[in-house]
């Protein structure tokens, strides 16, 4: 969420902070519901003062009259207008500012959409083969480890099942992910509910925006995640920290789910986008002056993981066009996947500056007679599943239809299956 504060002394800045994302709100529209509400919550605090101090008169049987019992009388009944004024006015201009995206970063490079995003590195060298690399579908079918006809049979369109080794690596994959982090990296792992309360989906911006596309236990109004970040945000909510604790690294796996709305045939082959899926996510809260320096660092770390397993990726900056709703600045990590002939997102890695922590109300004390300030909020994926799945069996295809698995895998891929 946008400070108040920032919208009120800076409209114009905020006015084409947000233009440049391709973003056209009435800030002024804003602006004049805030002012209703400062005045009608002045009106209301000075009535209540004079209602005060006529109480004490009325007190004063020598001072107690008819007319003094009917003024209070009417005076209370403004102060209830007033209240119900205000309390409209306050959740109007809060329902209006959860609609503002974050503001992007000053280094953000500008562009309308995804066209303007840049490459800023790569890593390795898309492989080359002496026949013609399968997509991950069909290698997927002829090792017998994906059966798209079951897990449409399961569950609908959108949904597989792995048998086997596909099981088997699909785990492999995440405990790898999983200790890298804890161990090499230095964070502390979490295991969330995958379900949470709707005021956690409202702190971490995807409520309202993104209802449409989340999974919603109405009777229980819980929220199925779709993605670590959710539970990971909310953790602390409602909390101050201690300076000296910042920053925090949290890890989590979850299985992730997202109702995937597009037009028919993109993207619908294979398992590269489904409703559900696995993650491996990093989450960081810190204080305002290191963020820069922490997003850094996660960067880092997800691309840690994708060199493990020998798989040639790129990074890439996003344009202003291009960011999350909560992002203020993300980096995007695309492996090569050669069976498909693309570069497939694996993890966005953003710094989302205070825009999180105001919504779920964390902040952190840098000293023990100092004012809370909110802290800064970090994520990024470390990597997704299952697109480093289709990445590894694109890339460490052989000729004969078998896959040799990369060797950071092997001391996870010992239990043998049918």
């Amino acid at each position: 969420m946008l400070d108040i504060k920032l919208i009120r002394e800076n409209p114009d800045f905020v006015k084409r902070s947000l233009e440049k994302r391709n973003e056209n709100f009435d800030i002024d529209g804003i602006l004049q519901l805030d002012a209703s509400y400062r005045r009608s919550l002045q009106q209301q605090e000075q009535l209540r003062a004079q209602h005060k101090k006529m109480s004490k008169q009325m007190s004063n049987p020598s001072e107690r009259s008819p007319e003094l019992t009917l003024q209070m009388r009417q005076m209370g009944e403004e102060i209830s207008a007033l209240q119900e004024e205000t309390s409209k006015n306050k959740s109007d201009l809060e329902n209006l500012l959860l609609l503002l995206p974050n503001i992007p970063h000053e280094s953000v490079p500008l562009g309308n959409d995804a066209s303007g995003n840049i490459v800023v590195r790569t890593w390795g060298e898309p492989k080359t083969f002496a026949f013609k690399p399968l997509p991950h579908w069909e290698l997927g079918e002829k090792l017998d480890i994906i059966d798209f006809q079951r897990g449409v049979k399961l569950s609908g369109s959108r949904f597989y099942a792995l048998k086997g080794w596909g099981a088997h690596l699909q785990r492999a994959l995440i405990s790898f992910m999983l200790d890298t982090h804890v161990i090499d990296h230095g964070y502390q792992e979490i295991y969330p509910p995958f379900m949470v309360k709707k005021e956690c989906m409202v702190g971490s911006g995807n409520l309202p925006k993104f209802g449409d596309n989340l999974y919603h236990d109405k009777e229980e109004d819980y929220w199925f995640v779709p993605t670590a970040e959710v539970p990971l945000t909310n953790f602390h909510r409602d909390e101050i920290l201690d300076a000296e604790c910042l920053p925090i690294n949290y890890v989590a796996y979850t299985t992730c789910f997202r109702r995937e709305k597009m037009a028919a045939g993109k993207d619908t082959r294979g398992i590269k986008r489904g409703h559900q899926f696995d993650k491996v996510e990093l989450y960081k809260l810190t204080n305002p002056e290191n963020s820069d320096k922490e997003l850094e660092k996660l960067i880092a770390d997800a691309e840690d993981i994708c060199q493990r397993l020998e798989l040639p990726y790129r990074v890439v900056q996003l344009c202003t066009g291009d960011l999350g709703f909560a992002a203020c600045k993300t980096y995007d990590i695309e492996l090569w996947a050669p069976g498909c002939n693309e570069w497939l997102e694996v993890s966005s890695c953003s710094n989302c500056g205070d825009f999180q922590a105001r919504r779920a109300n964390v902040r952190y004390r840098s000293a023990a007679n100092a004012r809370t300030q909110f802290v800064h909020t970090l994520n990024g994926s470390g990597v997704a599943l299952p697109r480093v799945f289709i990445a590894i069996l694109e890339n460490y295809q052989q000729a004969d239809g078998t896959v040799v698995l990369p060797e950071a895998l092997t001391p996870y891929m010992k239990a043998r299956q049918s």
